[in-house]
């Protein structure tokens, strides 16, 4: 994770237009871009919100360091099943 920042990081610093989306399932792929603690996973939004359709863009987007867009898909439990579910999910 902190590799990856670092790079998008840098690219931004660049120009380039990015998107982060995380998919572990600590939601802590986005942490540094966005200055903060791990953000709202989409599938913990959507299981509060009923459905990921019931879900809005800004809910679950954020915007970090040099506008970088941050996304988190989550995933189960670390060290339970495969944390490309959330993505599917999401």
């Amino acid at each position: 994770s902190t590799t990856s920042q670092n790079t998008l990081a840098a690219l931004a610093e660049l120009g380039q237009k990015i998107l982060i989306v995380g998919c572990d399932p600590k939601a802590d792929s986005t942490r540094l871009i966005l200055h903060a603690k791990a953000q709202d996973t989409i599938l913990s939004l959507a299981a509060e919100a009923g459905s990921v359709e019931d879900l809005e863009l800004e809910d679950v987007m954020k915007v970090g360091f040099k506008d970088i867009r941050c996304v988190e898909a989550g995933g189960p439990e670390p060290g339970v099943g495969c944390a490309g579910r959330g993505v599917i999910t999401a």
